[in-house]
């Protein structure tokens, strides 16, 4: 009996070369691609997958929050998230979420492979240096109104754009960006995005 997968990766290319890498294992069988996180339970749900392989950064949903949502709705299929974006911060979310596993995308073919046939076989796989990095960098320092602040600076704009868009007052926007440079270790707003981005803290 082969192992049937579901590969979930916004990337055509990617996931092409992983399907590809995927089928040539006599024992593993992909049998759903989708290129969006809101398509992965109704793709499980039609295609009956052992295990999906999940990217983090997706449109619609992101990786972590459709395996949180797959393991709800077909808590038979397994999840490993396999992501060019190895965070502390994600691995951390995945586990919470309920993946078994957390690799990142570089891992040689033949590794993979055997990632899936461990998760399948209820193993929990996670890249080891990763697995160091998440110990070391703890959960999220924000509160959930300091991560919706810097997620919305990602884009730029002025204090009365965020404002604006977060439907708060400038001055208590002006008090979070304070606060979550602060809790970052940085020295300016857009520093403090990119280190909360770099650590995983800024998915929904």
């Amino acid at each position: 009996m082969s192992v049937r997968l579901l590969l979930a990766d916004d990337q055509a290319l990617v996931r092409g070369a992983l399907a590809a890498l995927l089928d040539l294992e006599p024992d593993l069988e992909v049998v759903a691609e989708v290129g969006r996180g809101d398509e992965v339970v109704e793709a499980a749900r039609k295609s009956e997958p052992d295990v999906a392989l999940l990217d983090v950064e997706m449109p619609g949903l992101d990786g972590i929050a459709a395996a949180k949502a797959l393991r709800e709705a077909v808590p038979g299929c397994k999840v490993l998230i396999v992501t060019t974006f190895g965070r502390p911060g994600y691995l951390r979310r995945a586990m919470e979420a309920g993946a078994s596993g957390f690799v990142v995308k570089d891992t040689p073919a033949k590794q993979l492979a055997d990632a899936v046939r461990r998760v399948h076989g209820g193993l929990r796989v996670v890249d080891p240096t990763l697995a160091a990095e998440a110990l070391g960098a703890g959960a999220s320092p924000l509160t959930d109104r300091e991560t919706d602040v810097l997620r919305a600076a990602r884009a730029g704009g002025t204090v009365a754009d965020l404002a604006k868009e977060l439907h708060l007052s400038e001055g208590t926007v002006r008090n979070h960006l304070s606060a979550a440079i602060g809790k970052t270790g940085a020295r300016t707003r857009a520093e403090a995005v990119r280190l909360a981005d770099q650590n995983g803290w800024l998915l929904r």
